[in-house]
């Protein structure tokens, strides 16, 4: 499923739905989900309603769902390329070449 949105409130109003219906999918009630989660029921309804909310709040939603893998996709570990790798060790700066010593030969 593609979000499309055009205002980040919309954005806040989809994942809101989503939460709910994650929510809804498990038969938990908003005071059920709202205790294990540790936040308050007003909070869980205003994220589930889009009415904006903490991220702290988020992510013990998902955790209290089960749901936190799905912030992988949100938000995936940054991988470096093969190829990128080895451009960047190839410009790495060399050691600097001794300097002679003046006294021995």
């Amino acid at each position: 499923m593609t979000i499309t949105f055009n205002t980040p409130q919309e954005l806040l109003g989809e994942l809101g739905e989503r939460i709910n219906r994650l929510r809804i999918g498990k038969a938990l009630t908003q005071a059920e989900l709202a205790s294990r989660a540790g936040v308050s029921p007003r909070a869980l309804g205003d994220l589930e309603r889009g009415k904006g909310s903490s991220l702290i709040t988020y992510v013990s939603v998902l955790k209290a769902l089960g749901a936190l893998s799905s912030l992988d996709t949100l938000a995936p570990a940054p991988t470096i390329s093969p190829m990128a790798l080895l451009r960047a060790r190839q410009a790495a700066p060399k050691r600097a070449p001794r300097k002679p010593s003046l006294g021995k030969r």
